[in-house]
């Protein structure tokens, strides 16, 4: 089962994106990206692709682990960003990102110690997908209007393991599916 590690904002700030989002298709060549469906917008702390279901057990618990070696923290969705010259349009986060990153690095440790192949490790960068294209875009204009945008600040206060499911029909437009598998409190209490 294709999983990642995410941090998932609270339904009230995914309308405030929402609202900016909607912005952003209003304006000159938005019909030539492919926009993230709302259900797809997380802050992904692992992606850990491909995971062998004898592993999921062990995962589990090492993710339950690293949520309770890490207390609640505030963040907000804030700016915007782009990677691979406009393959992939961002909104940025604001906040206690040293927390974030730290809870990141948690989630990709928890893999390796479970035996999931990561890959080689990345310097994380909290970002939360609202579009992609298939070739090199200008969305300059797009990461301009997302840097006034700043959502309301919530309390991050758990971590997220999250099941991909890739479109299969080839429709276009069709977006992959997002379960949350489990759920962990982060701190102490957790």
């Amino acid at each position: 089962m294709r999983l990642f590690a995410a941090v998932l904002p609270p339904s009230d700030v995914v309308d405030e994106l929402g609202h900016a989002v909607g912005a952003l298709k209003e304006l000159p060549g938005a019909d030539r990206l492919r926009w993230t469906g709302r259900p797809g917008w997380h802050f992904t702390l692992a992606f850990y692709g491909e995971v062998d279901e004898n592993l999921v057990p062990e995962l589990s618990e090492r993710l339950e682990r690293a949520a309770r070696r890490t207390d609640p923290f505030p963040l907000a969705v804030r700016g915007g960003g782009q990677f691979g010259r406009g393959r992939a349009l961002w909104a940025g986060a604001e906040g206690d990102l040293d927390a974030l990153r730290l809870l990141a690095g948690r989630a990709e440790a928890a893999a390796r110690k479970a035996g999931v192949p990561m890959g080689e490790h990345r310097r994380y960068k909290p970002h939360l997908t609202v579009a992609r294209s298939w070739r090199t875009a200008d969305v300059r204009s797009y990461v301009e209007c997302l840097a006034d945008f700043t959502s309301r600040t919530w309390t991050v206060s758990e971590l997220a393991l999250v099941r991909s499911n890739l479109p299969r029909s080839g429709a276009a437009g069709e977006q992959p599916r997002y379960e949350t598998a489990a759920r962990w409190a982060l701190g102490a209490a957790g």
